[in-house]
């Protein structure tokens, strides 16, 4: 079954207004006649001017996390009609930092999905091990726990996006090998389709989020079930672009 790769940006808590209008400028004929999906995900604050910055492109604007509250006592969050107000479309939910440091589970990971995908948004949920736990040979383990739990209830798991994220490989230069890559995302596929149907799993767009940049994004990209990147550090600057046009 052939999907469509989805490239996705995450700045984190990265640029200004000055220097996220420059960077999406600079990017729109970079990949103007991209083959995928293009996304940057950028903080809340952000949101309303990089959607102005990316009007007109094929660049759509994300958002790094949602509530899953229309509304209410929840200081410091954001509700999905806050978001579609600006026409996002994407929202990441349970990066594997947002999971570290700010105490989300599973079971927040389920509510904030369900809320964003009954609002029409498309979540990028985030799945992945540490590296004690990729040693012990745990794996699997961990991602049977985070699948089933966070994608619990959902009626049409091909709106979902799936981001395999080896904690391990984040922010530390390190990748997993193309073949590692594959291995593990293939696990995935092979595990969504048992807790859904496996002609479902073959819809789901899986991305790797491992530290993918320019240099070797051609390598995991040519694996049959990694269908595109979510991109942290190399999406703050042009070489994004390269990312974008792996297959040129």
């Amino acid at each position: 079954m052939s999907r469509k790769p989805f490239i996705a940006g995450n700045w984190k808590m990265n640029m200004t207004v000055e220097t996220g209008t420059k960077l999406i400028e600079e990017l729109k004929p970079l990949v103007k006649n991209a083959d995928c999906d293009v996304c940057l995900c950028v903080p809340a604050i952000l949101i309303p001017a990089m959607v102005k910055a990316a009007e007109g492109s094929n660049i759509h604007i994300g958002a790094e996390n949602v509530h899953w509250a229309a509304s209410g006592a929840y200081t410091g969050e954001i509700s999905t009609g806050m978001l579609k107000e600006y026409g996002v479309k994407y929202v990441i939910i349970g990066h594997s930092e947002r999971r570290q440091y700010f105490g989300e589970t599973d079971e927040s990971v389920n509510k904030r999905t369900l809320a964003a995908l009954d609002a029409g948004l498309t979540p990028i949920v985030c799945v992945g091990e540490l590296l004690e736990e990729r040693e012990s040979g745990k794996t699997n383990e961990v991602l049977d726990r985070q699948l089933k739990v966070g994608l619990n209830g959902i009626e049409d798991v091909s709106k979902v996006v799936i981001a395999y994220e080896p904690v391990w490989a984040i922010g530390t230069g390190k990748t997993a090998t193309d073949a590692q890559a594959q291995e593990t995302i293939a696990y995935i596929r092979k595990k969504i389709g048992e807790l859904f149907c496996p002609k479902c799993a073959e819809k789901v767009v899986i991305q790797y989020g491992g530290s993918m940049n320019a240099g070797n994004c051609k390598g995991l990209m040519a694996q049959p079930d990694i269908d595109g990147g979510l991109i942290g550090g190399a999406s703050l600057k042009t070489d994004f672009a390269t990312i974008v046009n792996f297959n040129k």
